[in-house]
């Protein structure tokens, strides 16, 4: 890890505007968004020979070796994702904050990855310094899965060390961590680099046709979205004799927001980068809507909430209109609606029924394998991808519904963007961990820029 940051290595598994009257349609296109997080075109144009020379060795048949940070659930299925992706990739370094972890990855990975694995006793690393010391290998790729407060920290190191990266979502947890991730997504560009979200429905075939066909008017003008995240609880770990205070937040990193951003951002985040999606990723103008602990109220549920029913408004008069629910024996469903002037479309169901009823009928692969595939083709291309620009605006939208929730207040998308919010220490260590302090709308106060 950095020794000025500590980026760990986890263990993972109203009032509203006056609305202008143009073409909604008209309005998304034309809009050139004054917030924009990074522009793919003009990075493209600084790319040079230079880009070519480095990558070099990944071209053909040669091997991409890929590193790992994190080595729970998600970062082992991140890493049978990439080697299956790339017939010549090879999973070369691995790291995680705890030992135990390490060593349980070790066992599982070379089990899953057969003769991909190719982990040396001296390229596997734990402990707070991991991820400096990951980053010294001969890597091409970087793969972080870790709780996502550690993620700024961690794409900025990996950036400056001249690694493509593939970056879980979401990016970070507070809005000085996206502006930290932002410049790395456009640092990453200029210097030719990769960078790849585990936004996954970006790459799933279905739902890209039918966010196509409706951008091509199959439903007419968007009216409004529905995005429904209705779904069970997680698990958590009984924390030990000998565990710290830090050791417990950490390993059980969803219940506590600095770690997670609470599940609004953690898991939510998938359907609200849909919606941001369907409106050509032009940020919403505010926010507003609510969200509590009802079920989940025990100490082992940290400072997070269970529900959050959230609207988000555009400057071109569309909403959506968006609820997650985490609490079991409950109605789970999770899927995109979105009604149009002439019709109206199921995002997951890849269906739409308007002026001409049409249903995605198409081959669907793994779009965790996707999001890879199009990763290693890129680099073995010499073509670099960066999904930067949307991966930060789908976490401020999240954390921008967060900040609604528990404050009780109306958040504008550039108080959101400009904020000093700052959650979590910047040097972790196995003592005391950030106090926990459920947030009550009407007394808790968003943090501004100053």
């Amino acid at each position: 890890m950095s020794t000025e940051n500590h980026p760990a290595c986890g263990t993972t598994e109203i009032t509203t505007s006056t609305q202008p009257t143009a073409s909604r349609r008209d309005f998304l296109k034309t809009t050139a968004s004054g917030t924009a997080i990074a522009s793919t075109t003009a990075a493209s144009t600084l790319i040079t020979n230079s880009f070519l020379a480095r990558n070099a060795h990944a071209f053909g048949s040669d091997i991409i070796k890929v590193g790992l940070v994190g080595c729970g659930g998600r970062g082992n299925g991140a890493a049978k994702d990439a080697m299956m992706a790339d017939a010549g990739c090879r999973l070369t370094s691995i790291a995680d904050v705890f030992y135990d972890r390490l060593a349980d990855g070790k066992k599982q990975l070379q089990k899953t990855l057969g003769n991909q694995y190719d982990v040396k006793e001296d390229q596997a690393f734990s402990g707070w310094e991991a991820l400096d010391q990951i980053l010294k290998t001969d890597i091409d790729v970087i793969l972080l899965a870790t709780p996502p407060g550690f993620r700024p920290a961690q794409m900025e190191a990996a950036v400056k060390a001249g690694k493509h990266v593939f970056c879980e979502k979401p990016v970070a947890v507070d809005p000085v961590g996206v502006r930290r991730v932002m410049a790395a997504s456009a640092a990453a560009e200029s210097k030719g680099l990769c960078v790849v979200s585990g936004l996954c429905w970006r790459y799933d075939y279905g739902v890209k046709a039918t966010i196509e066909k409706i951008h091509s008017g199959a439903i007419g003008e968007i009216v409004s979205i529905q995005e429904n995240y209705l779904t069970g609880t997680l698990w958590n770990r009984t924390p030990k004799p000998e565990w710290t205070p830090m050791h417990n937040q950490v390993l059980n990193w969803l219940y506590y927001r600095w770690l997670s951003g609470d599940h609004i951002v953690e898991q939510f985040i998938h359907s609200l980068d849909k919606a941001l999606w369907l409106h050509h990723d032009v940020p919403p103008t505010i926010c507003y809507g609510t969200g509590g602990r009802q079920v989940r109220t025990q100490p082992q549920f940290g400072d997070i909430y269970d529900h959050f029913s959230v609207v988000y408004e555009w400057a071109d008069g569309t909403r959506c209109h968006a609820s997650t629910r985490q609490m079991s024996d409950c109605y789970s469903e999770t899927e995109d609606y979105v009604y149009g002037t002439e019709g109206t479309a199921k995002v997951l169901a890849n269906e739409i029924k308007g002026k001409t009823n049409w249903k995605f009928e198409g081959n669907k692969p793994s779009m965790y394998q996707l999001e890879h595939i199009a990763l290693m083709k890129a680099i073995r291309e010499g073509k670099p991808i960066n999904n930067g620009d949307y991966m930060c605006k789908s976490t401020l939208m999240a954390i921008m519904g967060r900040e609604a929730a528990y404050s009780g207040q109306i958040i504008k998308w550039d108080d959101m963007l400009s904020s000093n919010q700052k959650l979590g220490p910047d040097r972790p260590d196995w003592g005391d961990a950030p106090a926990v302090e459920v947030a009550m709308p009407g007394q808790y106060k968003f943090i501004e820029a100053e």
